[in-house]
């Protein structure tokens, strides 16, 4: 007795199991319609739509926007165009979604950029600013196209920074042309001062940072990089956050006119020291009047430290003067 239950048992899943099967593959319509094309179709409202995928049901709704179809028509349409196993599957209504390429002013800056920088090999599209004059709201194109947005003309006055870009976007019914205007300016990233500095104060690695300015207002012979002046004394007071020249720095005054100062004499091996009278400013390195104050006599001397200088033979200067012996 139970052999034959267990046959039974066996020959009924048997014939059940086409059936559950089938019902398992039948098509499903969707709650949700994503689209990109202007035509929606069979397989865009139902899962597994077999050979009936392709076959147009409505036009989509505009670029960008969303539209219902009572669900109830959908089914009608579809048994129609022979899928006849669709079904409402508990549904009254499916919205479509036609989805469109957004193009706000975030988005078209690089584009402009590019498209500027394009007519200079010079610039990098990087380094000019941008500022809108008239954009035409949110720019929606159709992004199933190979080129949703393209540029087709550009006109830019290097002397004002104004432009005008012309457009065409890829809509439903064709290209459209859109016109975008604006100021376009190079910027340089340039070395400036963080605070002002006093006139004699050491420039520091800390006094230092980097700003972006336009091209126009950085004179030609503006720093770009300040390492090389680390260091060296401001030869006047100068502002923050403004371009520096390498004319504003000098190695720093160790003396200055009229200060006491040491004078090292170095004579056939022998060193002697006595004090003297600075006649000139001077940095490590220069070569200033020092006045013996007993012999009352201007000695030149070379300045090596603050407060002091090693004098300089007389024979030496005037070699030095005469240039290479004949």
């Amino acid at each position: 007795m139970t052999r034959l239950c267990t046959i039974f048992g066996l020959i009924v899943g048997l014939l059940t199991a086409p059936a559950v099967a089938l019902a398992g593959d039948r098509p499903v319509l969707r709650s949700e319609v994503h689209t990109l094309s202007d035509i929606v179709t069979v397989g865009d409202f139902f899962t597994g739509a077999g050979d009936h995928a392709d076959v147009p049901l409505f036009r989509s709704p505009d670029l960008g926007t969303s539209g219902t179809v009572p669900a109830e028509l959908v089914v009608k349409r579809a048994r129609a165009a022979g899928l006849l196993a669709a079904q409402m599957d508990g549904l009254r209504s499916v919205v479509v979604h036609r989805r469109a390429e957004v193009f706000d002013d975030e988005r078209l800056k690089p584009m402009i950029q590019a498209a500027l920088a394009g007519r200079d090999a010079g610039i990098l599209p990087a380094d000019l600013a941008i500022t809108f004059y008239n954009v035409p709201g949110t720019i929606e194109a159709d992004p199933a196209a190979d080129d949703p947005v393209r540029v087709e003309r550009v006109l830019w006055s290097r002397t004002d920074g104004r432009f005008s870009v012309n457009l065409s976007v890829a809509g439903a019914g064709g290209r459209l042309p859109v016109t975008v205007t604006g100021h376009a300016m190079e910027m340089i990233e340039v070395a400036v001062l963080q605070q002002p500095m006093r006139r004699g104060a050491l420039l520091r690695q800390e006094d230092v940072t980097s700003i972006r300015m336009p091209r126009a207002k950085i004179p030609a012979r503006a720093l770009t990089d300040l390492t090389d002046v680390i260091g060296l004394a401001a030869r006047s007071g100068l502002r923050a956050n403004m371009p520096l020249a390498r004319s504003d720095f000098a190695k720093p005054i160790l003396i200055s006119r009229g200060e006491k100062v040491t004078i090292t004499y170095e004579i056939a091996g022998m060193k002697l020291t006595t004090r003297g009278k600075a006649m000139d400013d001077g940095a490590k390195g220069d070569l200033i009047d020092v006045m013996n104050p007993q012999s009352r006599r201007i000695i030149p001397a070379m300045v090596a430290s603050r407060g002091q200088v090693v004098a300089q033979p007389a024979t030496a200067r005037i070699a030095s003067l005469k240039g290479p012996a004949e």
